[in-house]
């Protein structure tokens, strides 16, 4: 399959997993800057294939094909940003940037070498679960975001989901990284924002950054 492919699949799967759940052509479209004609020519291409199910002014849906196409892609990136993270310190932003990359050039073989010199990860840097060579996203996800988070408890980070760089290089700035622990300090609910303790620093977040870092209780 080509790149184009891959990144149409890719991005039907990850939207149809986001808050939004919006897999209309017009919004893939969006996702991937190209037009809504393309897109929805893209669609029906793959339709025909038996990867993606298309009814006009409907959103996307993968068949099982397509399903197993898209983990497989995700699976690839994500285990490249582990292996990029360990071996060379990226940024978080930088290994996403480079992992968009390198999973297209990656045969299954080779995911498998990087998986098991990384010790079979569940789990990449930014805390996103990487499927199993079968396909299949075998932990369950029972984090919450930090805006649901209660006062006077202590969290694990356990995702962060953006890729943005300025997102990133806050975080790291301020130790917001997967597996630190956080204290909720205040939920300041009119405002939407949320103070938290962190390395025996106080830090106050909108609800930008704490509708997209997820966290654990710390039991």
């Amino acid at each position: 399959m080509s790149v184009a492919i891959e990144n149409f699949v890719k991005a039907i799967y990850k939207n149809g997993k986001s808050k939004t759940n919006n897999t209309k052509p017009g919004n893939i479209a969006k996702v991937l800057n190209i037009s809504s004609a393309a897109a929805t020519d893209m669609a029906q291409k793959l339709a025909a294939k038996n990867v993606v199910i298309y009814e006009k002014y409907q959103p996307l849906k993968l068949t099982e094909k397509g399903n197993k196409m898209a983990l497989s892609i995700v699976r690839k990136h994500r285990l490249w940003e582990s292996l990029l993270f360990k071996l060379f310190d990226l940024s978080l932003h930088d290994i996403h940037k480079e992992a968009e990359l390198l999973e297209h050039q990656t045969s299954d073989l080779l995911a498998e070498k990087i998986s098991e010199y990384l010790g079979n990860p569940k789990f990449d840097p930014h805390g996103d679960p990487i499927p199993n060579a079968d396909g299949e996203i075998t932990t369950i996800d029972t984090s919450i975001p930090l805006s649901k988070a209660q006062e006077g408890k202590s969290y694990i980070i356990s995702r962060l989901i953006s890729s943005d760089k300025e997102f990133f290089d806050f975080c790291s700035a301020n130790g917001l990284k997967y597996g630190n622990t956080v204290t909720i300090s205040k939920q300041f609910i009119s405002s939407k924002m949320t103070q938290i303790s962190i390395n025996n620093n106080t830090i106050v977040l909108n609800s930008d950054f704490t509708n997209i870092i997820y966290v654990n209780e710390n039991n």
